[in-house]
C-alpha cells in the first residue's frame, strides 16, 4: 500500500543524506517534497500542514544544523513525528480488564470487512487463551448471519444462533445472557453496515450499545477508501463514541492516507490492521513498526513474532537432529518452505527485513513468488522417497519423469536442484559457525538470504 510513498520519501532522504551541511533553505526544500508526497498519498490536508510545521520547527534548530550528519537527523525527526502522528507511544491494547463477559462491538460501513474482522479478532483472542463468542447481529445483509457461522466453524469458535427475523437489539441482549451462563469471557457483536447519516440505523447502534455495554466499540474502516474512511470514522465517533479503529485491506494498492490520518482526525487509536484475507491476517497495530516499513527500515520485531507464532517445535527438533548428522534432504527443504508460507506472503516477510524491500524492487520479479513455491512443492512431491533423500541419484531420465509428474519442465527441475544444493552449502556453513559465529556471519552479510 505504501510503495509509492516509500519511494518518494526515500528519494528525498537520499538527497538529505548526501549533504554535508544543512541549511534552512535545503531543509525547507526537503520538507516541501515530503509535504507533496504525503498529499499525493491522500493524507488529510490539515494533518499534513500540522505535521510539516512540527518537523520544520525541529529540523531548523541548531542541533540539526550543527550535527555531523544533519541529513540523518532530519530523517529521524520525520520518523519520530510520523510515529507520533499515528499514535505511537500510546496504549492501543483492548480494554479487557473487566468482569466477564467483556463485550466488543464492531461497527462500520457495509463492505468494510466487519464480519471477517470479527472472525479474525476472535481467532486472535482465542490464541491468547480467551473464550470468545461471536454474535451475528446483521439482519439486513443477505447471508451475513450464515457467513459468520461458517467462519465460526472454520475457527472452532461458537457462534450465537440468531435469526434474520429477530431485532438486532434482542439478539445482542440474549447473546450476552447466554455468554454469562455458558462461561464465555468475551462477546464480539457483528453489527450491520450502514452510513453514518442514516439516523434510523445509527439509533439502532446506540440501542445495542446501551444493551450490551461494550468495553470496546471498534470502527472497521476499509483503508482502500482513503480519506472517506476518516470522515466516516469521525461520524461514527460523534454518535457512538468509538474506542478504536480496525484498518482492513492494508495489503492493498491504495495510497495509504487513511492509515496516516485517522488517529490525528478522530483522536482514536488504530488497534488492529488487516493484512490479507486469511483468518490469521490480523495484526496488533504498532505505529513505530509501520513507519519503519514505510521508510524502508524493515520491521524485525513483527517478523520475529510471526516466526514464533508459526514455529513448530517438533519439526525444529527433528530438523536439528538431522543437521547434526549432515543429512539435510529435499523433504527438509520442503518442510522449511511450508513453515515460511505460514508466516504470510513472501513480499510482506521480505518487507520486514531492513533493506530487503528495496532490494526486491530492484530485482524486478527475480525473487521467488507464491506460485513458484507451490511449483517447488509439486516437483518435490513428484519424486520418490529415495530421490528426496539422495538428490544426486536424480539423472536425466528421472528429471524428465519428475517434470511430467509435476506439470513442470526439466529446466525447472534443474533450477530447484541447484537451489537445494546451495541451501545445503549454507546449512553446512551454519553447522561450522555455531550460534555465536552465525550471528557474526550474518552481520557481515556472508549468507545468501
Amino acid at each position: 500500500m505504501f510503495d509509492t510513498l516509500s519511494d518518494k520519501l526515500e528519494s528525498v532522504f537520499k538527497k538529505l543524506r548526501g549533504q554535508g551541511v544543512m541549511t534552512e533553505d535545503n531543509v525547507k526544500e526537503a520538507l516541501r517534497e515530503v509535504r507533496l508526497a504525503l498529499l499525493e498519498a491522500d493524507v488529510n490536508f490539515k494533518v499534513v500542514k500540522d505535521f510539516i510545521e512540527r518537523v520544520r520547527e525541529k529540523a531548523v534548530g541548531t542541533l540539526v544544523l550543527q550535527s555531523l550528519s544533519p541529513g540523518q537527523q532530519v530523517v529521524k525527526i520525520v520518523h519520530d513525528e510520523l510515529v507520533a502522528l499515528m499514535g505511537g507511544g500510546e496504549d492501543n491494547s483492548l480494554d479487557l480488564a473487566a468482569k466477564p463477559p467483556v463485550s466488543i462491538m464492531m461497527v462500520g460501513l457495509q463492505g468494510a470487512g466487519k464480519t471477517t474482522s470479527c472472525g479474525k479478532l476472535a481467532k486472535l483472542l482465542k490464541s491468547q487463551r480467551r473464550k470468545p463468542l461471536l454474535v451475528p447481529a446483521d439482519i439486513y445483509r443477505p447471508a451475513a448471519i450464515e457467513q459468520l457461522k461458517i467462519l465460526g466453524r472454520q475457527l472452532s469458535i461458537e457462534v450465537f444462533d440468531s435469526q434474520a427475523d429477530q431485532k438486532p437489539v434482542d439478539i445482542c441482549s440474549k447473546a450476552l445472557k447466554y455468554a454469562q451462563l455458558s462461561g464465555f469471557d468475551t462477546v464480539i457483536f457483528d453489527t450491520a453496515g450502514r452510513h453514518q447519516i442514516d439516523d434510523y440505523l445509527m439509533d439502532e447502534l446506540v440501542q445495542i450499545r446501551e444493551a450490551a455495554e461494550p468495553r470496546e466499540i471498534l470502527f472497521v474502516a476499509d483503508a482502500m477508501t482513503g480519506q472517506e474512511a476518516v470522515n466516516v470514522a469521525a461520524g461514527f465517533d460523534e454518535r457512538l463514541g468509538i474506542t478504536g479503529v480496525v484498518l482492513t485491506k492494508l495489503d492493498g494498492d491504495a495510497k495509504g492516507g487513511a492509515a496516516l490520518s485517522i488517529k490525528a482526525v478522530t483522536g482514536k487509536p488504530v488497534k488492529f490492521v488487516g493484512l490479507g484475507e486469511k483468518l490469521d491476517a490480523l495484526e496488533v497495530f504498532h505505529a513505530d513498526r509501520l513507519v519503519s516499513r514505510i521508510l524502508g527500515m524493515g520491521d524485525v520485531l513483527t517478523l520475529i513474532e510471526k516466526a514464533q507464532s508459526t514455529f513448530d517445535t517438533k519439526e525444529a527438533e527433528r530438523l536439528q537432529k538431522k543437521l547434526k548428522k549432515s543429512n539435510f534432504d529435499l523433504d527438509d527443504f520442503k518442510a522449511q518452505l511450508q513453515q515460511l508460507k505460514k508466516m504470510g506472503s513472501l513480499e510482506s516477510i521480505m518487507g520486514m527485513i531492513p533493506g530487503m524491500g528495496k532490494m526486491m524492487k530492484q530485482m524486478q520479479g527475480a525473487q521467488p513468488s507464491e506460485k513458484e513455491l507451490k511449483r517447488i512443492e509439486a516437483i518435490i512431491d513428484s519424486m520418490t522417497r529415495q530421490e528426496r533423500a539422495n538428490h544426486q541419484m536424480i539423472n536425466g531420465s528421472r528429471r524428465l519423469r519428475i517434470a511430467k509428474g509435476s506439470g513442470t519442465s526439466v529446466q525447472e527441475v534443474n533450477q530447484l536442484l541447484k537451489r537445494f544444493t546451495e541451501a545445503q552449502k549454507v546449512v553446512k556453513q551454519l553447522q561450522k559457525l555455531g550460534p555465536k559465529g552465525l550471528m557474526k556471519g550474518m552481520g557481515k552479510g556472508m549468507f545468501p538470504f
